[in-house]
Parts: structure tokens; sequence; C-alpha cells
């Protein structure tokens, strides 16, 4: 909520299947996950890009680029050829709902839970 108080954002948000499919890929419980508070703060924060970017906006852009979150890692962004539907991280994730307006931003809805490489790297790793 700290983080979010301040300022515009463009949050790509997980559908409640995405976090049901997260769980069941790392084994763990919703209660698990959320006693790890510094990887849910990692994670959940991976999801947010300082300023408000529409759809349109975003894909007026070159692709691919890259956008910094407030995590501190970058989200790469592209589009599907086929359909202009805004993809991360080379397809890790789909925008599904697009511009949802919220007083600080704008939220669009993906259809996966996005990990941030330094996450990633340290599973790989135990």
């Amino acid at each position: 909520a700290e983080t979010l108080s301040g300022g515009e954002f463009t949050i790509f948000a997980p559908t409640n299947g995405a976090f049901e499919t997260l769980l069941s890929d790392l084994g763990v419980t919703a209660d698990q996950l959320l006693a790890d508070t510094d990887l849910l703060t990692t994670v959940l924060t991976y999801h947010v890009v300082p300023g408000e970017f529409k759809a349109a906006d975003i894909l007026a852009q070159d692709f691919p680029f890259s956008a910094p979150t407030v995590q501190g890692e970058a989200i790469v962004v592209d589009a599907d050829p086929f359909s202009d539907r805004l993809r991360l991280n080379n397809g890790q994730a789909s925008v599904s709902v697009p511009n949802l307006d919220v007083s600080n931003g704008v939220i669009h809805g993906i259809d996966n839970v996005l990990i941030p490489p330094s996450v990633v790297a340290a599973l790989a790793g135990s």
C-alpha cells in the first residue's frame, strides 16, 4: 500500500486463476506464500510500473522494450504479431483485460504471475 500511495502507476494484475497456478507450480499453499513477505513483496512490486500507460500507449512503442518496475527489475513488453495482444517477458504472460481505470493509474489484467529474473535465478540455484 505504501508503494502505491503516491503518483500514478500501471499495474499488471494477475487473475485469481494465475495465482492458483503459481501456488500449484511452486508446491506451496496461499498461507505459505503470504508468510514469506519478502518474496511476496518482490513478486507483487514486479507487476507495478511507475506512470500510467494505457494499452494504446504501450502498443505505440517500438517493440520489444523494457519497462522498469518499482521492484527494480524490468518487464520486457512486446505484442503478439497475430493479435496485437500485449505480451510480457517473452510470452510469460499476456494482457487479457486492458485499461481498467483506477484512481492512481491503470490496471491491465494478465493471465499469469510474473516472476522477477532474480527470483527465477535464486529458485534455480536452490
